[in-house]
Formats: C-alpha cells, sequence, structure tokens
C-alpha cells in the first residue's frame, strides 16, 4: 500500500478513527476529572550515633538501627494506635459507612511508608565496606486535606522518636534490673556458703589444710621433744639406780653403824663357822665357841635392828642427802613418764589429724573452689551492673545513639496522586491506539473494491466504466448522524484538549516554581 491508499483509509474510516480516540480520551480526562487527590507529606529521621565514645561508655542497647526501627514500626502500627489517631483527626470518613474499622486500619498502614536511606561505610574493626542505615523517611498519604495530612505525619514521627527513647530506655532499664537481681542472687548464695563454710571450718578446725604445715611442723617438734624425753627419762633412771644402790649401803641412822658392823662380825663369824665345820666336828671347842660369839652377836643385832625400826626419821646426814636426791629423781622420773604420756598423747592426736586433712582437704576444697567461683560471678555481675548504670544514665541523657528529625512534615502545596497529567497523556496515546485498531480491524474484514485497478485482481477482463456513487435518503440522513456524532466528538476532545492544558499548565507552573526557588530567581 502507498500514502495515497493510506490516506484514503483514513479518509474513508475517520469516524472509526476519531470515535474511539474520543471516547478513550473522554474516559480517561473524566477519570483524571474525578479521580480524588491524593496529599503526601514526608519527614526525614536521622540516626544519630552516640555523643560519648564507645571506648569510655558501652550502651546496653542491642541490635542494629534497623532492627529497632522495625519493632517501633510494629509498636506504631498497632491497630490501637492508630485507631486513636483516626479517631482523634476524624480521617476515612467517607469510609466509615462502607468498611469495618478493621480495614480502615489496614487502609491506614498502607497509606504510611517507612523507606530507610542507606550509605556505604567502612568497619572500624574489619576494614570492610557495609551499608549501614543513616536515616529513614516516614510519610503518609491519604484523602485528606493537606493540613490533616501534615498533622498525621508529625504525630507519627513524634511517635517515632517517642519510641526510639522509650525502647532504649526500657532496654537499659531492664538490663540494670536483671543484673541488680542477679547480683542479690549470688550475694545471697555467697552468704549461704560463707554459713557453710564456717560450720564446715567450725567442725573440722584442726584438720584444715591451712594448718596442715603447722600440724606437720607442730608433730616434728612433738616427735623431737619425745626423743629428748626419752634421753631424759633414761638418764633420771640411771641416776636412780646409782641413788639406790648408794643407799643401800648407807645406813639409815647412826646407831645402824653398829648394826652394820654387827652385820658384818655375823657374816663373818658365820663363814669362820662354816670353815671349822669342814675340817671339825660340832664338837670341837672352836666349834663351840665360835658358835657361842656367833649366837651373841646375832642377839645383839637383832636387838639394834628392832630398835632402829622404832625410829621414824633417819639422823645419818649421807644418808638423808641421798635419800633427797633420790625423791628429787623418783618425783622427776614420774613427771618424765606424764611428759610423754601427754607428748604421745599429742603426737597421736596431731597424727589423727594429718590423716583425716586429705579428706577433709578435698570437701575444704569444693566448698572455697564454689565460692572463689561465686566471688568471681559476683564480680563480673557487679562490674557489668556499674556499666549497665552508666549505660542508662547515658540513654536518660539522650546521649546515645538517636533519632532526630532533620525534615519536618511539611503542609503538602498540590495533591501527589493522581497524576492527572500522566492520566489524560495515557488516554490520549490509547485513544488513538483505539482508533487506529478500530480502523484496521473494519480495513481488513471489509472486502469491498475501492479502485478501477484491483477489480483487475479479481476478475480477467478490462475495466470499462465506473458508476459514480448515488447518494439516497438514508446515505444523507446517515450523513446528518455523522455530522452530529463529529460535533460531539469535537466538543468532547476540546473539553479534554483544556482539561489536559490546564493540568498541563498547573504542572509546569509548580515546576517553575520549584526552579525559581532552586535558582533563586
Amino acid at each position: 500500500m502507498t500514502l495515497d491508499d493510506y490516506l484514503g483509509v483514513v479518509k474513508r474510516r475517520k469516524w472509526s478513527l476519531i470515535l474511539p480516540a474520543v471516547l478513550v480520551l473522554a474516559i480517561a480526562a473524566a477519570v483524571a476529572l474525578l479521580l480524588p487527590p491524593i496529599y503526601k507529606s514526608s519527614a526525614t529521621i536521622l540516626i544519630e550515633e552516640q555523643d560519648v565514645p564507645t571506648d569510655f561508655v558501652m550502651t546496653t542497647v542491642t541490635g542494629y538501627a534497623e532492627q529497632r526501627l522495625q519493632t517501633i514500626n510494629q509498636r506504631v502500627m498497632s491497630a490501637t494506635r492508630l485507631q486513636e489517631i483516626i479517631n482523634q483527626y476524624g480521617l476515612y470518613q467517607k469510609d466509615r459507612d462502607k468498611k469495618t474499622i478493621e480495614e480502615i486500619i489496614s487502609a491506614m498502614r498502607e497509606d504510611i511508608s517507612l523507606a530507610p536511606l542507606s550509605a556505604e561505610t567502612v568497619d572500624r574493626r574489619t576494614g570492610r565496606t557495609t551499608t549501614v542505615t543513616i536515616a529513614f523517611t516516614l510519610s503518609y498519604e491519604a484523602n485528606e486535606t493537606p493540613e490533616k495530612v501534615q498533622q498525621v505525619t508529625n504525630v507519627l514521627a513524634s511517635l517515632f522518636l517517642e519510641g526510639n527513647i522509650q525502647v532504649r530506655e526500657r532496654q537499659a532499664k531492664e538490663t540494670s534490673l536483671f543484673l541488680e537481681d542477679e547480683v542479690n542472687k549470688i550475694k545471697e548464695e555467697m552468704a549461704s556458703l560463707d554459713q557453710k563454710i564456717a560450720v564446715f571450718k567450725e567442725k573440722n578446725i584442726n584438720a584444715l589444710p591451712e594448718l596442715l604445715q603447722v600440724s606437720l611442723q607442730t608433730l616434728n617438734n612433738a616427735e623431737t621433744n619425745q626423743d629428748r624425753l626419752n634421753e631424759q627419762l633414761k638418764s633420771f633412771r640411771e641416776r636412780e639406780g646409782y641413788l639406790q644402790s648408794q643407799l643401800a649401803n648407807i645406813p639409815r641412822n647412826l646407831e645402824d653403824l653398829t648394826i652394820s658392823q654387827d652385820q658384818r662380825r655375823l657374816e663373818e663369824l658365820t663363814l669362820q663357822l662354816d670353815a671349822l665345820k669342814v675340817r671339825f666336828s660340832d664338837q670341837h671347842p672352836d666349834v663351840i665357841k665360835l658358835r657361842a660369839e656367833l649366837a651373841e652377836v646375832k642377839e645383839r643385832a637383832e636387838a639394834e635392828k628392832k630398835e632402829a625400826e622404832t625410829k621414824d626419821l633417819p639422823d645419818n646426814p649421807a644418808y638423808v642427802t641421798l635419800a633427797a636426791q633420790l625423791a628429787s629423781v623418783v618425783a622427776e622420773i614420774d613427771f618424765m613418764k606424764n611428759q610423754l604420756t601427754e607428748n604421745s598423747k599429742r603426737i597421736a592426736e596431731y597424727r589423727r589429724r594429718m590423716e583425716s586433712t586429705p579428706g577433709v582437704e578435698e570437701q575444704y576444697r569444693a566448698l572455697t573452689g564454689e565460692r572463689n567461683n561465686l566471688q568471681a560471678k559476683h564480680d563480673d555481675l557487679s562490674r557489668k551492673l556499674m556499666e549497665a548504670k552508666l549505660a542508662q544514665g547515658l540513654e536518660k541523657g539522650q546521649k546515645a545513639e538517636r533519632f532526630t528529625l532533620i525534615d519536618p512534615p511539611r503542609l503538602p502545596e498540590k495533591p501527589d496522586k493522581p497524576n492527572r497529567l500522566a492520566v489524560v497523556l495515557i488516554g490520549l496515546v490509547l485513544g488513538i491506539g483505539a482508533g487506529v485498531g478500530t480502523v484496521s480491524l473494519a480495513e481488513f474484514s471489509d472486502r469491498s473494491v475501492r479502485v478501477p485497478e484491483n477489480m483487475c485482481d479479481f476478475v480477467t477482463a478490462p475495466v470499462l466504466a465506473v458508476i459514480p456513487e448515488i447518494v439516497s435518503t438514508m446515505d444523507l440522513a446517515r450523513k446528518k448522524r455523522h455530522r452530529l456524532a463529529a460535533i460531539i466528538g469535537i466538543f468532547l476532545v476540546v473539553t479534554a484538549g483544556l482539561v489536559a492544558f490546564h493540568f498541563l499548565v498547573m504542572d509546569f507552573s509548580v515546576l517553575g516554581a520549584k526552579l525559581s526557588r532552586r535558582l533563586g530567581i
């Protein structure tokens, strides 16, 4: 087909092209005109790091800002909180008769958007480049007045700021309370264990491991003392035997000297008598004489002995001196025996202590080990509690990581949705496409012959003449209807054009105002 063929198709099918295009454009203009305006207000909140270096005070709030942000978002987006905002500002009045409160709350959740703003930073510990959320944008859009949209966005931003403060303070406070409770529990366990150790010490006071060296030294001293006492006892016993032998040879009294002489004389006479009996008979005069003398000496000795036994105290100075020394030695021997007995008991006692020390030491080490573990745990928890108190003060003073509103919500000057110009332009494009599609469909479905040259494609005979179009009454009526439709179509096209021109001019005026503010014109 040539250009003339296309022009002929457009001329023949001009109403099939114009009417769908005008209809679609009119529908698009109506939609753009009837869609309610959606205003949008946004606030930008910056996530600032803590003022005090982490080397001095470490916060107890765990988790990244993204996690905490999602937690706060869930709290703010709760049904109770959103229903309070809806009732406070009278939102979604048009939907209250058609939808339930749950549907309205769900619609408000969809109207609220949270967009994090990230940046790439270098991690100081690993040296790797990581993406960190440094801020986030909170927006609210709705078919409400610009003032209400701004107020609701401001309330939502305030809830996020307050929620961050509450979450951080609550976490810091709960951490401090938890550590404080744990420290108190450890103190109670330590007090109970100290009481148990005190009872154990009191029960095994002499077998404690720390007294092992003292017991060993005392045992060595006792054994050495035992040897010394045995030596002294042996010496005193030898002294006792010597004194007893000396004392046996000394008469008790001075008269005993005579008794002793008579005894010696008696012994001599007895020996002499025995010697004479060997040589002579009993009738020999010497034997008889010696017997008479022996009887006399024996009688005198027994009389002196009886007289000496009737006396109470010795009067021989040598005997008295030796007797006193012997009594002193006997007393010393008795004292040594007592000392040895007591020392033996002491040795046995310390040996028993040393034998029981290993068993006591095992139990004592178990108790002291548990006590040391509790003490180490108590010290660690006390240090962490002090750090948690500092972190709690850091959160109360808002010196830790915090949210800062750097771009408060602004009053929207124009609706964010719908983009009426875009709707009209899309309608125009769709209208042209609909017209072209209608023309193409009508043209390809029409098998009529329009020019004489095409007749040759159907018949072998040449074309001799062309009969002109015969206009009838029905044709005239049809043309009138076409003119009326054309007038209506032109009216709709003009109206759509005016609407499009109005929105186009309005958009360009807003764009020009923005450029003027930025350029300072």
